[in-house]
């Protein structure tokens, strides 16, 4: 069997290996089931009603039928029937692989997946559809919000989600389709992470016994560039790959839309023969798709291209009389040659020190598809057999759908004019809140996931912001800055001192981080480099962390606190990690000494009257409590800062002022974080505990009342509760808290270091 039908066969069988899930049965079966047991039970009453409103026994079945008929019309969508594993999440991940290549699926349009219009991280519509013949029948698939008259939409079977895959199987016909959404995750291959593409692979299969012929369809328009007001087109061809670009001339470079689209690169969709007929057309939608409707395919016909127009670029594949399973693949992405703005020099995508121009890079990407493949597939059964056997399969299905959303923030990136990849650095957008470069307390919370997978990226991300900090363009040397950008991709730092002061918060992250790299490598250099740096912020710490003045934390939306305790906390770990990172006892005897004053009833600590035991305040000499989150680091690194009893006092308290909906971040707030949640499940010295966090996330994605991105915030009480206000933050490293903290994290930590310094394309496998 050749490798392409090999995958195919694999696609298939992942497919049904997760509609096994125990936890698989959509809520909608249930709701079927209870709505038919209500239809039994509710004729007496019809006719008792009947006699109480004077109405005849006729008239009133007649309108229990138009109820009946109403129902389905409302609710009876393909959702319904569709089963979905292992759950139906807010939105389901598409191509996600940077903050400019970020589509995703709303739960709620998959109830008509045929019509369903992908969405931009934003929320702005992506048109990308996807059309079938069967046996001369034409079905649409996927995305098609305006179908041509006489064709016929597919059925949705069934969702599936793992950490990045993303699969439908849809019926049309005699043939069922599996269309498969794949943004690869490779943690030490910066080549391949750093390629601006996703694969949507669509799979054909006979059903009922039969051998239908299939014949796929699949295009895009200009609202993958950010606006549609001028948009040009190219095409080309590199050996059996077929490119088009679309891209909208006339912006600066590293510009946004006001929906934060990049407005200065080019939209990528390329697809290549591989066995198949590959056909090409681009023009008017309803030229191009009705001649894949009337012929089956393309003809390569390329129609006048007007701007301002209902445009796309499509492919067709003849696929033939489907025996066995037969699958054609296509890449949509979206390209930035100059990628980031450092401080005035521009910065490219890792992988053109390979691949200089994008039909080059997008070749390769397809290409690559078996190796890219069986790399995630170890990544997929890793962290699905790993967080079962910490947490449950609630914490593998929440883990699953974090991954994606992790590096859809991040590129990998080396500089443009020399493309030298020992100079590779990382950058990250905080998305949804503000845009900032490089935020210390975005990076800082996803902490577990590159201390248990990926400690490079520490380094990675990391190198850029003490660069920066050491050229002392940063007006305040003793403490460290918030973020060393105020507009994504726009890295330049703030000379003029205006970013936002988190001083304690900033200055003990980044110690933690460091010690964090260099505990999960084993290298010391990164921190002989820096440690004049890194010293003056732990004097800083000394200086100011035991009684902190007023000032913003990472929880900034809760305003700014004198004498906080969350702050006070952080600095006596810090200067722990300090004292371990330079081997001198004094910072480690100072964090001890402060965490004393934390612990001392009346100041940091107040005396519950419900567990009997002290519980942590948010500020000194009040009663008000806190999620105090910054502890984990000192379990996490064996520091000791902190005795064993204030993690079982903190693990006692919290199940006791939990709202309905989960556990507020204070005692005056009606909002959550699935973040700082994750960080105190990892050290809670119980799994009740554990698992309280742990399934209130789980119910919080499941809930069906979401229709963005997983959100690290969501609301508790009110109106709104569980519905989620920020979207795609990358901050869902944190739910790795658990794994990190676990004896797996450290059996498997070393083994996933990049092969070398500058990591290309090797990467090793996944020990079982």
């Amino acid at each position: 069997m050749d490798s392409r039908k090999q995958q195919s066969v694999e696609t298939m069988k992942r497919s049904q290996r997760l509609l096994q899930r125990k936890d698989s049965d959509p809520p909608s079966t249930w709701y079927t089931f209870f709505f038919y047991l209500f239809l039994c039970l509710a004729w007496p009453f019809v006719f008792a009603l009947s006699t109480v409103l004077t109405l005849s026994l006729p008239t009133m079945i007649k309108y229990a039928v138009l109820a009946l008929l109403l129902r389905f019309s409302l609710f009876w969508g393909q959702n319904e029937a569709a089963s979905f594993s292992p759950l139906l999440p807010p939105s389901f991940p598409l191509a996600v692989r940077n903050p400019y290549l970020s589509a995703w699926l709303p739960q709620s349009q998959t109830s008509d997946i045929a019509s369903a219009k992908p969405q931009f991280w934003f929320g702005n519509s992506l048109n990308w559809s996807v059309i079938a013949k069967v046996d001369n029948e034409t079905y649409n698939v996927f995305g098609v919000s305006s179908p041509a008259e006489g064709t016929k939409s597919g059925t949705l079977v069934s969702g599936n989600y793992t950490s990045t895959h993303t699969l439908f199987e849809i019926s049309a016909g005699d043939a069922l389709l599996t269309l498969d959404f794949f943004s690869p995750v490779s943690l030490t291959d910066y080549t391949r992470q750093s390629l601006p593409f996703s694969y949507l692979t669509v799979t054909a299969a006979g059903q009922n016994g039969k051998t239908p012929s299939v014949l796929v369809y699949s295009d895009i328009d200009d609202t993958w560039t950010g606006q549609s007001a001028n948009t040009q087109r190219t095409y080309a061809t590199v050996g059996n790959t077929s490119i088009y670009e679309l891209s909208a001339p006339g912006h600066a470079t590293y510009t946004q839309s006001p929906n934060e689209m990049a407005l200065w690169g080019q939209a990528v969709f390329a697809s290549n023969s591989n066995g198949t007929q590959l056909f090409s057309g681009s023009g008017p939608s309803a030229a191009v798709r009705g001649q894949f409707v009337q012929n089956g395919n393309l003809n390569d016909t390329h129609h006048a291209w007007e701007p301002k127009k209902d445009n796309v670029i499509g492919f067709s594949h003849v696929i033939g009389e489907v025996s066995s399973t037969t699958s054609v693949q296509f890449a949509v992405g979206y390209v930035r040659n100059e990628t980031i703005n450092y401080r005035g020099t521009a910065q490219t995508h890792y992988y053109r020190a390979q691949f200089k121009d994008s039909a080059s890079a997008v070749q390769h990407f397809l290409q690559d598809y078996d190796d890219a493949y069986s790399e995630a597939q170890d990544l997929d059964n890793q962290v699905q057999t790993t967080a079962t056997s910490i947490a449950g399969s609630k914490y593998a299905d929440i883990l699953a759908l974090s991954v994606r959303q992790i590096f859809g923030a991040i590129d990998v990136v080396i500089p443009n004019s020399s493309l030298d990849t020992s100079k590779a650095t990382a950058f990250i957008k905080e998305i949804s809140s503000d845009g900032n470069v490089n935020t210390v307390d975005i990076i800082f919370p996803m902490l577990p996931f590159f201390y248990a997978l990926a400690p490079q990226y520490i380094k990675l991300l990391v190198d850029p912001i003490v660069q920066y900090l050491e050229t002392g363009g940063w007006p305040y040397p003793d403490y460290v800055i918030h973020d060393i950008g105020a507009s994504y991709p726009n890295a330049t730092g703030h000379d003029d001192g205006q970013a936002e002061q988190m001083p304690l918060e900033e200055s003990g992250d980044l110690i933690i981080l460091f010690l964090a790299y260099q505990t999960a490598t084993g290298d010391s250099s990164w921190y002989n480099t820096y440690k004049q740096q890194l010293e003056r912020y732990a004097i800083y710490l000394q200086q100011y962390g035991e009684y902190p003045v007023n000032q913003l934390s990472t929880t900034d939306g809760l305003g700014a606190f004198t004498n906080m305790t969350s702050l006070a906390i952080k600095s006596a770990v810090a200067l722990s990690a300090y004292g371990k990172l330079s081997g001198v006892q004094n910072y480690t005897d100072t964090g001890k000494a402060f965490a004393k004053t934390v612990q001392t009833i009346g100041l940091g600590s107040q005396q519950s009257s419900t567990t009997n035991r002290p519980y942590l305040t948010l500020t000194y000499g009040n009663e008000s409590w806190y999620l105090q989150f910054n502890l984990l680091p000192d379990k996490l690194f064996g520091l000791d800062t902190f005795p064993d009893s204030v993690f079982e006092d903190q693990t006692e308290f919290y199940p006791t002022v939990r709202a309905a909906e989960g556990v507020p971040i204070d005692d005056g707030a009606n909002w959550g974080k699935t973040d700082w949640d994750s960080w105190v499940a990892a050290y809670a010295t119980s799994t009740t505990t554990r698992d309280l966090f742990v399934n209130d996330i789980h119910a919080y994605i499941s809930n069906g009342l979401n229709n963005m991105p997983f959100s690290d915030k969501y609301n508790l009480a009110g109106a709104d509760a569980g519905k989620g206000q920020f979207r795609a933050r990358p901050t869902v490293g944190a739910h790795f808290a658990i794994w990190a903290a676990s004896k797996e994290a450290t059996a498997h930590r070393r083994w996933m270091l990049p092969e070398t310094s500058s990591p290309m394309r090797s990467y090793r496998r996944f020990e079982a």
